[in-house]
């Protein structure tokens, strides 16, 4: 190979890592402070409407105070208990109008016109569900960080979708196609789990690793500690935030590709935070 040639290769490439890397986050805003333990964001896009999972207690607290608040777009809290009476609501899932809650072992189903439970689906066995991810199909899968089990929802009842002892304790999930995206809170290990079983590890971000959200060609991976790196579809990380020295916690994210605008649910902080992503 020539001089020129493998110049203009390494000028290519450097292009080319440049524009995987060049995201950086603007902050919008942020709501004030009447949240309670906000842990996971959900954007509802033919509402134009966030649901926030609060919950207000301890996270295994099966103490009936957790709730959903409804906020809107410009970060104002519409209505902070528009759904009460859940224990400690984590992950979310959307699907033809019915709103799936992760709480602790079993799944809230909400009607989402009239802000009604209509069904709350014990799963067996359950320790700490977390994430929930909705595909396309209407599939609803369930992480359960305490057993390391993957659920999936058959009507009114659960079984288990995918288990194994690599996970440390999984956590986020991403229907992805045909394929799940799973996160591990317990070592930072990104996975993806193909439809025939398969696993097979992507990436790494960092442990505490919660909320996972698809951008561009990549992801937006949150840690609860405070980060969010954006990964490539080549499993590579470039941290875009960190608030750990703050102590503002980044859990369950969410990401809304037209405003282009990133929702940071800060836990402890009792707020959402929402991040312009530049390119």
């Amino acid at each position: 190979m020539n001089r020129l040639l493998k110049t203009l290769l390494v000028v290519g490439c450097g292009f080319i890592g440049a524009n995987l890397y060049a995201q950086k986050l603007v902050l919008k805003w942020k709501t004030d402070t009447l949240l309670r333990v906000p842990e996971s964001v959900l954007f509802d896009g033919e509402r134009k409407i966030l649901y926030v999972a609060n919950i207000d207690g301890k996270p295994d607290g099966k103490d009936g105070v957790g709730f959903i608040s409804k906020v809107t777009l410009d970060g104002k809290i519409e209505n902070l208990k528009w759904v009460t009476g859940l224990d400690a609501p984590k992950g979310m899932g959307l699907y033809k109008g019915k709103l799936y809650v992760a709480d602790i072992s079993r799944v809230v189903v909400i009607d989402i016109a009239s802000g009604k439970i209509v069904s709350k689906i014990e799963i067996d066995g359950a320790k700490f569900l977390n994430d929930i991810t909705v595909d396309k199909k209407g599939s609803v899968f369930i992480s359960d960080t305490g057993t390391g089990k993957i659920h999936t929802l058959q009507g009114d009842k659960a079984v288990v979708y995918f288990e194994s002892k690599e996970f440390k304790g999984i956590n986020g999930l991403l229907a992805d196609g045909n394929d799940l995206y799973v996160l591990d809170f317990g070592n930072g290990n990104n996975y993806k789990l193909s439809a025939d079983k398969k696993l097979q590890k992507f990436g790494v971000s960092s442990e505490g690793a919660d909320g996972v959200v698809p951008f561009g060609k990549g992801y937006l991976v949150s840690n609860w500690h405070g980060e969010v790196y954006f990964m490539s579809a080549t499993g590579e990380a470039k941290k875009l935030l960190d608030t750990k020295d703050q102590k503002i916690s980044a859990a369950d994210i969410e990401y809304d590709a037209k405003s282009k605008l990133l929702f940071v649910p800060t836990f402890f902080s009792n707020s959402v935070i929402a991040y312009e992503v530049k390119e």
